[in-house]
């Protein structure tokens, strides 16, 4: 006689599936949206120029870029807004939106201080680009991830490179300007891939006919990349950036990025 207490229960009769009808399910969150500083802004923004930081080096240099005005944030559900602090931190997870002074050039700078999640990533880019804002051209700064890299990136060399959208290559669309905006950059190589929210608003770009250009960069952290973005921005987007500066930044950010993160894997990936 089979032992009922410690015998293997039969499968059940439902599938997976059908078990979830029983379930309650999890209210979904509502979606991304944006706030500004001025209750009533002119919309659309229309800036000459939109710089979206992503990247951990592009997040410090324009952290201390000044000066600057807050005018508005990007707020995600999912992010909590307990913690953060009165004055703009980089140890904040924000999104905020700010206005540079660059002559009479009118640049919105966006700082990204936190992941946004693949099914999220179009959201935030229909958001920044194409409805309320909408730019004559943009700038997106990225790090490389070893994973999605077709070839071998040494911890020890600094690497840039760029992808444009084809209003970009071939200077046509808004503001008609027959110049790549990162001249002498090499292109991504072809086979390596780009995801995550720099792609998404890439692909934004691509779809408005709007001039856009993603900068991607090697290695995540250290000083000697914050040096080639420094650069790379000085000589090709915000020529007054060096004066703008407050103190050594290069030098801060190694100190910081030694407190602030492990050491990064330095396995090469093929």
């Amino acid at each position: 006689m089979e032992d009922v207490i410690t015998e293997i229960p039969p499968p059940s009769r439902f599938f997976q599936e059908d078990l979830n009808n029983f379930i309650t399910p999890s209210p979904s969150l509502p979606s991304p949206f944006l706030v500004f500083s001025n209750p009533k802004p002119r919309k659309p923004l229309r800036p000459s120029l939109l710089i979206i930081a992503l990247s951990s080096p592009s997040l410090y240099i324009f952290h201390h870029l000044s000066p600057k005005t807050l005018i508005g944030s990007l707020i995600l559900p999912e992010v909590p807004l307990s913690g953060i602090s009165i004055e703009p931190s980089l140890s904040d997870k924000t999104c905020n939106i700010y206005s540079l002074n660059d002559g009479d050039k009118s640049i919105l700078l966006v700082s990204v201080q936190h992941g946004v999640s693949a099914e999220g990533s179009h959201l935030v880019a229909r958001l920044l680009i194409g409805e309320d804002i909408v730019p004559e051209r943009v700038l997106i700064l990225d790090s490389i991830q070893s994973q999605n890299f077709r070839g071998k990136l040494s911890p020890d060399e600094t690497y840039a490179f760029k992808l444009e959208t084809l209003a970009e290559r071939k200077g046509s669309g808004v503001g008609n300007v027959a110049s790549s905006l990162l001249k002498g950059l090499d292109y991504f190589p072809s086979g390596s891939m780009i995801d995550g929210l720099a792609a998404a608003l890439l692909s934004r770009c691509q779809l408005k006919n709007i001039k856009g250009t993603l900068c991607v960069s090697w290695p995540e952290f250290g000083s000697s990349v914050a040096g080639l973005i420094r650069s790379l921005l000085q000589r090709n987007v915000l020529p007054n950036l060096d004066s703008s500066l407050k103190g050594d930044v290069q030098d801060q950010y190694a100190r910081f990025n030694l407190v602030k993160h492990q050491p990064y894997d330095t396995e090469m990936y093929t």
